[in-house]
């Protein structure tokens, strides 16, 4: 029973961890990655699809993305949903690929991005601490059910704990490798 809460637990922080990993993709660092675009969504016959469905994305170079459309006619539409995307790009439109350019990043803009990863990283702890509250009031109520005695629930709380600290290590680990990266010149 104990095993069932700590996976449950795990699962949750795991979750909480992948959306911090999608939140850092997010936030761009002047190198062309393709995960940028991955929040762009775009008019495909009247549905909205992720734009990695209806186009390859490839990296150019350093600082250019290359979107190559799988039927000619979504081009414009494409172009239009990156431009209208929050992610601040300005893409260009030859006829066959529409190419990506990533603009340089200010200093002031570097340290807005870091401020942004770190409230990133501490809406994932917070998710984590509440995975590991919610585990230890099942522990409780069990507890006060008498389902287990306090030894048992004691053992369970260490372990949970213990699942908690690695992943908030693991949010401090990423946090700081995304923050070398956005103050990478």
């Amino acid at each position: 029973m104990i095993d069932d809460i700590k996976a449950d637990a795990e699962k949750k922080m795991k979750k909480s961890l992948e959306s911090l990993n999608s939140a850092f993709n997010k936030i761009r660092t002047g190198r062309a990655h393709p995960s940028i675009l991955d929040s762009v969504m775009v008019d495909y016959y009247g549905q909205e699809t992720p734009l990695k469905q209806v186009c390859s994305v490839n990296v150019e170079d350093n600082r250019t993305l290359s979107v190559s459309p799988w039927e000619k006619p979504l081009l414009p539409k494409i172009e239009k949903a990156i431009m209208m995307s929050d992610l601040g790009l300005n893409p260009s439109n030859n006829g066959e690929v529409i190419r990506i350019p990533m603009p340089m990043l200010t200093e002031e803009t570097r340290k807005e991005m870091v401020k942004q990863a770190r409230a990133d990283a501490e809406h994932g702890k917070v998710s984590v601490r509440n995975a590991r509250r919610d585990a230890n009031s099942t522990l409780k109520e069990l507890l006060k059910e008498k389902e287990i005695n306090e030894d048992e629930e004691r053992h369970g709380e260490e372990e949970i704990q213990k699942l908690t600290d690695r992943y908030i290590a693991d949010i401090e680990k990423q946090l700081k490798a995304k923050e070398e990266d956005l103050m990478a010149v």
